[in-house]
């Protein structure tokens, strides 16, 4: 028998490339680094919080850093989605988790005008998970991309007005696609016309033989830098770019297991066995050494684009601090995506991903030398263009509501808590292969709980 044709949809990590595990901002990009900067919407580029959490909104912030200080957090996500075929009305529903992002800081005051940092956080991943048995399996039931970076930083106080900070960021990358592969339309071996499917001799649409698992781990080094600018006391700007990467992943793994169809063949079946021969007999050795559906390597590169952020701060009363901040991801770099198999042929996937742009609108009020209230809302646009939106990344424009607290806890400890809630507008999208036409609906919510603790010393 000659190897089956299959079309192997690992492409979707090309249109999902945060955890929605973490579906979360444009694109696949988190934004929640810190409790204090989630329950304000995430402006902090013009003002970062003090909790350490300046090395991702704006490294020169760590400047500012008081003696020593550790953080503890994470923020804690949420998703609800579903897809509704257009024309069976079947509703598949994501699988309900509670996805953690977790972030630690470290910052340390060097000299009056020097400080140091390192941090850990993932502003890159997402995790979709549907059931194995909704229609959307064939593209991929289980999505799954984590970029955890570390980022040592160095910051000076140029003058009272100036302050420029910079660091590495070093690029932790894991991705993994589950799928199931549908056996009607996969081409009948010879002598059965060119072209003929597995449908054709009356396997049915939606018959499922193999399951396909492929994973890989890879490192990637970018860098981050940026400026405050404090005019006066009641006013500040800031400005902060995050680099663009691209993550080669050169010896990932691609798995398949056999799924039993049950299917009992008659007699004169194209494949010249007994009548009564079970079909899956018949594909197993499709799965064994030297077929096409053994365990392989598996070559791919994720592009992940930069980020620019821009900010004003401005405190029209000594206990209220208002904050606007916008940022711009150039997500045009994720166009295409190539996916090499060992044994299967080479695959080319666009994407089309287009740039984005977020506004984000904070406030925060101290009620007290030691409690502070936040607010804020943020609205953006979708990274994926019409004919992109697939269940690994059922993305959108959005709008997103923020509340938070902060608190001095005693004994040198500083606590925070977030919620976020995210509303997005329903999108059409597909749940077939690339080139057909969208036949569905897709709409989404999440709520997001951050929480982190500060300890100076």
């Amino acid at each position: 028998m000659r190897r089956f044709h299959v079309w192997y949809a690992i492409g979707g990590l090309a249109v999902t490339a945060a955890l929605p595990g973490t579906l979360r901002a444009q694109g696949f990009s988190v934004n929640e680094h810190s409790t204090c900067a989630m329950g304000r919407a995430g402006t902090a580029v013009a003002s970062p919080c003090p909790d350490g959490s300046a090395i991702y909104f704006n490294p020169a912030g760590v400047a500012d850093a008081g003696g020593s200080q550790i953080t503890f957090g994470g923020t804690f996500i949420a998703p609800r989605g579903s897809f509704t075929n257009d024309v069976t009305r079947i509703e598949s529903k994501l699988i309900d988790h509670l996805f953690p992002i977790p972030n630690v800081y470290f910052t340390r005051k060097v000299s009056d005008r020097v400080g140091v940092g390192i941090g850990l956080f993932a502003p890159y991943g997402l995790t979709t998970e549907w059931s194995t048995n909704s229609e959307v399996r064939y593209l991929g039931y289980k999505s799954v991309i984590k970029n955890i970076y570390i980022q040592p930083t160095v910051a000076v106080k140029l003058n009272q007005y100036f302050s420029f900070g910079a660091g590495f960021d070093l690029d932790f990358a894991h991705l993994q696609l589950r799928q199931r592969v549908d056996l009607s339309g996969q081409q009948l071996p010879p002598p059965a016309p060119a072209g003929a499917t597995f449908a054709n001799i009356g396997v049915a649409t939606g018959t499922d033989f193999a399951d396909a698992n492929v994973h890989g781990n890879s490192t990637g080094v970018g860098y981050h830098v940026g400026i405050l600018i404090r005019p006066t006391d009641r006013i500040s700007f800031g400005a902060r770019y995050m680099s663009r990467q691209k993550v080669k992943i050169n010896s990932g793994t691609a798995e398949f297991n056999q799924v039993s169809t049950g299917i009992i063949l008659a007699a004169g079946n194209p494949f010249g066995v007994p009548g009564g021969t079970p079909l899956d007999a018949v594909l197993a050795p499709q799965f064994g050494a030297g077929g096409p559906l053994t365990t392989q390597t598996a070559i791919t590169a994720l592009r992940i684009p930069e980020q620019w952020g821009f900010g004003v701060a401005v405190s029209p009363i000594e206990k209220l601090k208002l904050l606007f901040d916008i940022t711009l991801q150039h997500w045009q770099v994720f166009d295409t995506l190539f996916i090499q198999l060992a044994n299967l042929p080479t695959t080319v996937l666009p994407s089309n991903f287009k740039n984005t742009t977020a506004y984000r609108f904070g406030a925060e009020y101290a009620v007290s030398s030691m409690v502070s209230l936040r607010g804020g809302y943020i609205n953006h646009n979708g990274a994926e263009p019409s004919g992109s939106v697939t269940p690994n990344l059922p993305e959108g424009p959005r709008s997103e509501f923020t509340g938070g607290l902060g608190a001095d806890l005693g004994g040198r400890i500083h606590g925070d808590l977030a919620y976020q809630y995210i509303i997005q507008a329903d999108r059409r999208g597909r749940s077939v292969p690339f080139g057909q036409p969208d036949n569905g609906l897709f709409a989404f919510h999440a709520s997001l709980f951050g929480v982190s603790f500060t300890y100076a010393f």
